[in-house]
Parts: structure tokens; C-alpha cells; sequence
């Protein structure tokens, strides 16, 4: 009996030293992600190896993580039958390589997410660490803190370990929420150091110089402070947002003030803050492409491939739905229309229920969301972090689905007992 009792005790420490390093490797990936400034980044290798040593070892996929999975591979097939169209292939097969990597990432995200909820928090945890460090980066190139600094920003704009400020600037919305709920929910005395990171995020995002990036955030703020309002019924705690809410909208604008100050800084500020640019209205702009790509898709079922109208026009579509459209065809647009809107609308419905990983599902949907309005006028096809958050999303209806059938089974004749 005993030996039997110490296999299971041996078997049980073998599982959970297993969970505890899967745990961390996941943790590490979403790390990675914070730095990548050329391609493949650590990330894409470490992520690959990930994928399969997870399901090699028998990750399973549920049937809630099957929807994603069926969508983003439908998305992919839409991309491989645009290369047929191509007249020189060129770099798309390695174009299409990439995204279904990436489809691969929220797929393994979703299912390790659903197999363990404790993981949520180290994942949240891994990425504002990752987005510190990349944010701090970003702010000592824009200054020029240090010889070779230049190397962390893009057009005298912060765009830390990164190489688009446009994609440094949103990866850093997720982190920001988090500490805001953070510092919403949490006890007093941690609140200067939540502050202090909270700062050291903004001042990056506002540094970017991306307006898709500052749109977002402000979206994103107000967004979250208004479910949690809409959630918490108690007077004293909505009292308790109110306040803080506002002392950290007042911390943000003096920080901002004493910004602009530095004449480099407010020339940039007053140059970017406009909502249309040249490039945006002008004959053959960003607009004018949208345009003019929207017409060409339609007569494209199969799409023109990867990166083909920003060598016809000279940019790229700077817009997720044409994006969509011209890189993955028809069937890719559908699919991509679909999974969209059913994450939306499956997170949405289960966005205020009390559970563990509520705060989580509600953080990486309002990011989404926000990501959802901004591509309207910026690709976010191959951001990492994009594929995350839909991952993350994935991962917390399966748990929330799984919570349903566990609650829906009858209790056995012994539970009386």
C-alpha cells in the first residue's frame, strides 16, 4: 500500500514540476515578445520550440479552442492560395510562413491558458515586465541617454526594442491596463510603485508619437474604468475609482506639461497631434489607397498576396480589413470578419461575471476591441501581441465554458454523503 501511495505522490511532484516549467516557458515567450528588433526575434524561435514540445506531449485542444483554430487556419489558406496570383513570389511564402506561426501562438496561448487559469497572472506579469524594459529603452533613445541610444527610436520618435514606434506604442495598452486595475483594486501601499510603473508606460506611449497608439489608450482607459464602475455596485468602491481615477489623469497631465516643455518634444507633439496628416489626405494617400485597394479586392476573390499594393502603390494598405482582403483573398476577409466579431461577442458575454480570471478577460477584450478600431488605419497583421490577447481571450471563454458544463453535471448518489 505504501509503495502504491508513493508512486502517487512521485507521479503528482513529476506533474507538478512539469506544469511549473511549462509555466515559465510560457512566461518567457510573452517576455520575449518586448524585443524584437529584427526578424526572426528571440521570440519566434523560442515560440516555435513551444509549439511543439507543448502539443508533442499531448496539449489538448477543446472544442471552444477549436473555433479559433478552425478560423485563423481558413485565414492562413486564404493567404496560401493568394500566392497563386503572384507573378514573382518573392518574399510571400515566408509572409504566410509567418502568420501562421502566429495563428499557431494564440492557439497554444488559449489552450495552456484553459488547461491552467493560474497562468493568466504570469502572463500579465512576464508583459509588463517585458513592457517596462522596453518602455524605458524607448524613453533613454528618444533623450539619447547614452551613446548608441538612437538605436530605440525611429524618426525622432521612442519606439524602444522594437522597430515600428507604431507597434511599441499599443504594445504597451495591455500592461497599462493592468496596472491601472491594479491600482484600482489593490491596497493602498502598493500604489506608488503601480504609479510609478503606470508612468514609466505612458510616458513611452506618448513618446511614440503614434496616434493609433494614444487613441488607443485613451480608449482603453476609459473603457475599463467604466465596466469597473458598471461591475462594482458599491458606493464606496466607485467612490474609490472616481478618486483615483482622477488623481491618476492628473498625475498624466502634469507629466505631459513638463513633456512639452523640451522644445523637441512639443514640435513633434504639435506635428503628430493633428488628426489627418498630409500623407493621410492627400492624392494618393492612406486614404486614397484604402480606396483604391478596396476596388482592386473586389475583382481579386483570390487577393493580389502579401505586400503586393505597397509595391503597386508605393505604402502598404495601413488598414487590418484591406489588409485582410488583398493578403488573404475572400475566404481569408471572411475569416478573419468571423473570428473577429465572434471573440467580441463571446467575450462580451461573459466580460462581468465573477470568476478568477475575470479581470484578465476584461483587460485583453477592451485591447482588442481597441485594436479592432485602430486598424482601420494601421495594419496590425503580424503584431505578436495581437495574436496574445486573442489567445487570452480564447483561453478565458473555454474556462468560463468549462465552469458551465461543470455546473450543469448532476451530483452523483453518493454526494449527499
Amino acid at each position: 500500500m505504501s509503495v502504491i501511495s508513493h508512486d502517487v505522490r512521485a507521479s503528482d511532484v513529476r506533474r507538478s514540476l512539469a506544469g511549473l516549467s511549462g509555466s515559465a516557458m510560457i512566461a518567457f515567450g510573452v517576455f520575449l515578445s518586448g524585443f524584437v528588433m529584427s526578424e526572426p526575434a528571440p521570440y519566434e524561435l523560442i515560440m516555435a520550440v513551444q509549439i511543439v514540445i507543448w502539443f508533442l506531449f499531448g496539449l489538448a485542444i477543446s472544442r471552444t479552442v477549436a473555433v479559433p483554430l478552425a478560423l485563423l487556419l481558413l485565414y492562413n489558406v486564404g493567404g496560401m492560395l493568394s500566392l497563386l496570383v503572384m507573378r514573382d513570389i518573392g518574399g510571400g511564402p515566408m509572409y504566410v510562413a509567418v502568420s501562421t506561426f502566429l495563428a499557431l501562438t494564440t492557439i497554444l496561448y488559449a489552450a495552456v491558458i484553459e488547461e491552467r487559469p493560474q497562468r493568466l497572472e504570469l502572463i500579465f506579469k512576464a508583459w509588463v515586465a517585458a513592457a517596462i524594459i522596453t518602455s524605458i529603452l524607448g524613453v533613454l533613445g528618444y533623450f539619447h541617454a547614452f551613446p548608441g541610444a538612437e538605436a530605440f527610436t525611429r524618426y525622432d520618435r521612442a519606439m524602444g526594442a522594437f522597430q515600428d514606434p507604431n507597434v511599441f506604442g499599443p504594445f504597451l495598452i495591455a500592461p497599462i491596463l493592468y496596472l491601472l486595475h491594479r491600482l484600482l483594486t489593490g491596497r493602498l501601499e502598493q500604489a506608488p510603485l503601480v504609479v510609478a510603473g503606470l508612468l514609466v508606460l505612458v510616458f513611452g506611449v506618448f513618446l511614440s508619437f503614434s496616434r493609433a497608439a494614444w487613441g488607443l489608450l485613451l480608449f482603453s482607459s476609459v473603457s475599463l474604468i467604466f465596466l469597473m464602475l458598471l461591475k462594482e455596485r458599491t458606493a464606496a468602491f466607485r467612490l474609490k475609482i472616481l478618486a483615483l481615477s482622477l488623481a491618476a489623469v492628473v498625475l498624466l497631465v502634469l507629466a505631459l506639461i513638463i513633456a512639452l516643455q523640451f522644445d523637441k518634444v512639443a514640435d513633434l507633439f504639435t506635428t503628430r497631434a493633428r488628426l489627418v496628416q498630409d500623407y493621410d489626405g492627400a492624392h494618393m494617400g492612406r486614404f486614397d489607397r484604402h480606396k483604391i485597394g478596396f476596388l482592386l479586392a473586389m475583382e481579386r476573390p483570390l487577393g493580389i498576396g502579401p505586400m503586393e499594393l505597397g509595391k503597386m502603390y508605393g505604402e502598404d494598405e495601413h488598414n487590418i480589413w484591406l489588409k485582410s482582403l488583398t493578403t488573404y483573398g475572400w475566404l481569408g476577409f471572411i475569416s478573419y470578419v468571423v473570428l473577429i466579431g465572434w471573440t467580441l461577442a463571446a467575450g462580451f458575454r461573459y466580460l462581468l461575471r465573477e470568476r478568477p480570471w475575470q479581470p484578465h478577460l476584461m483587460i485583453a477584450w477592451i485591447t482588442i476591441l481597441g485594436h479592432c478600431l485602430i486598424g482601420n488605419v494601421i495594419d496590425t497583421d503580424h503584431w505578436r501581441h495581437f495574436y496574445l490577447l486573442l489567445g487570452i481571450v480564447w483561453g478565458c471563454i473555454a474556462l468560463e465554458q468549462r465552469h458551465q458544463k461543470t455546473k450543469r453535471i448532476p451530483a452523483g448518489p453518493n454526494s449527499a454523503a
